[in-house]
């Protein structure tokens, strides 16, 4: 389920602050939270029975220790942010959505996400209460409407009653689960947009590894609950699969963050390199090789200090991933050094897309937190392949590197091309 990872994009204190959200999210939270509220005082009127509290504690059962197991990893996946946080609580949500009634179903989202907050969110400064207490919100109006589905449609009722479901019962469980998806989604995706610079739009919906999770955490949860109807103890076996699903996310997070450059999102100077020998390898036609240092950064640092540098490092990164074209290859290479793969161009192509990105370098207007102005340029040496019969990447990047120098010397803030 889609968790609020961003809410309040400020990472100072003062964006820690519920109060200090802009205007418009700040009543967007509140309003869903009081919404929330009153979802869940409705549903309240309706007492459940003995034997729908012996299936929510089934289901406690085997959602708790799940959670409790899988926190540690849970604490180390929330490093993301600028996107719609996926978590590992859809399995047993969905299942709550199939199997009981919406005042159980409430109650679970509520524990659910207490025991998150004592094991995991309260140990991140960035993440304060009114976070968990939103994602929560999100999710119980998520369910309620879910469940609305299955009610109207009378699964709930066909379910509860023993009877075998059959493909008209099926479309309404997928139904159920695009309504809690579709919700919870545009909650989560509007206040990101409303407090977060979001590159592509569409990242709001999530990745498509995110909503492949997504999709079979609500699968398994069928599952979860077809056993809590008609053989509570199996549900407990589901803790296995889903502790193994939860360390299957780490591990890929772990093979992205050892390609990644932290600063700045980009492949990492040895993934840059593999990408693009392989890269190189596909392309028939000439590739070109960007190498772009920042001019006198080491003097940013040092007036302004290394947070200044690493925000002015960030903001390259972005005018490098909107500038280049779409199959570019772009990368941190070392320190203020950046690597551009440019397939298929030629020698005007990369002059062209060279000096688009030293003048938008330019023009960035970065400022530091006490409003001094950033000026920033950025030198850029170009390269085609083959500099020379049989060269490789590596000469390639020799030559790139040769020109940046040359254009150093020359006066800094220039594109200088070898070869031609």
């Amino acid at each position: 389920m889609r968790g609020n990872s961003v809410t309040g994009g400020d990472r100072s204190p003062s964006g820690w602050k519920l109060w200090s959200l802009p205007g418009r999210v700040l009543v967007l939270v509140l309003g869903v939270d009081l919404l929330a509220v009153g979802v869940t005082a409705l549903a309240a009127r309706a007492a459940p029975t003995s034997t729908q509290w012996v299936t929510a504690a089934w289901l406690a059962a085997a959602a708790l220790p799940h959670l409790h197991a899988s926190h540690l990893i849970e604490r180390r996946r929330r490093d993301r942010s600028g996107t719609p946080y996926v978590d590992l609580c859809s399995v047993w949500i969905f299942a709550g959505v199939l199997a009981l009634p919406l005042v159980l179903e409430l109650a679970l989202v509520a524990v659910i996400y207490a025991h998150r907050w004592l094991l995991v969110n309260r140990y991140d400064p960035v993440r304060p209460p009114h976070r968990t207490v939103f994602t929560a919100a999100t999710l119980a109006l998520a369910a309620a409407a879910a469940s609305a589905v299955l009610q109207l449609t009378g699964v709930h009722e066909h379910l509860a009653g023993g009877a075998r479901p059959g493909w008209a019962e099926l479309a309404a469980v997928v139904a159920a689960a695009a309504v809690q998806w579709g919700i919870n989604t545009a909650l989560v995706g509007t206040v990101i947009a409303w407090t977060v610079t979001v590159e592509h739009p569409r990242r709001l919906l999530g990745s498509a590894s995110d909503n492949l999770l997504e999709l079979s955490q609500l699968a398994l949860g069928v599952f979860v609950a077809a056993a809590l109807l008609w053989w509570p103890p199996a549900a407990l076996l589901m803790i296995i699969p889903t502790f193994a699903l939860h360390q299957c996310v780490q591990l890929d997070q772990l093979k992205l963050a050892a390609r990644t450059d932290q600063r700045t999102g980009l492949l990492n100077a040895i993934a840059w390199h593999e990408q693009a020998e392989l890269a190189l390898g596909r392309t028939r036609g000439r590739t070109g090789v960007l190498m772009i240092d920042l001019d006198w950064f080491k003097r940013i640092n040092d007036t302004h200090g290394h947070p200044v540098g690493d925000d002015v490092l960030a903001e390259v990164a972005t005018v490098l991933t909107r500038t280049v074209r779409r199959g570019d290859t772009v990368g941190r290479y070392g320190g203020e050094e950046f690597a551009v793969l440019l397939p298929d161009v030629d020698e005007a192509e990369i002059r062209a897309i060279a000096e688009r990105i030293r003048v938008r370098i330019r023009g960035l207007r970065i400022t530091t937190p006490a409003g001094e102005p950033v000026t920033l340029s950025a030198t850029i040496g170009a390269a085609l392949h083959p500099v020379v019969p049989e060269a490789g990447l590596d000469e390639v990047i020799r030559a790139a590197d040769d020109a940046l120098y040359a254009g150093k010397k020359a006066g800094r803030d220039r594109v200088a091309v070898a070869g031609f």
